[in-house]
């Protein structure tokens, strides 16, 4: 059982990027990471859960194939429009 997070560990686990994490920090609208040593901090994970859990519900519908990779087309294949 994980305890603390890592930036990267909670950009991830939010499908956020980190900068975007560092972003909600510094507005203080995002749990404040604890310093776990020296130079060393992290986010209790129970926190980063309730903050996720306090995200209003949305109507939007996610766009259709998210996530998916676009399929590259090698360039002999390409049409000429």
């Amino acid at each position: 059982m994980k305890i603390c997070l890592s930036l990267k560990e909670v950009a991830e686990a939010l499908s956020l990027s980190p900068a975007t994490v560092q972003k909600l920090v510094r507005e203080k609208s995002f749990p404040e990471p604890r310093l776990l040593s020296g130079r060393r901090v992290g986010w209790l994970a129970h926190e980063v859960r309730g903050w996720a859990d306090a995200r209003p519900v949305s109507n939007l519908l996610p766009p259709e194939n998210t996530g998916a990779a676009r399929r590259q087309i090698p360039k002999g294949e390409r049409s000429a429009s």
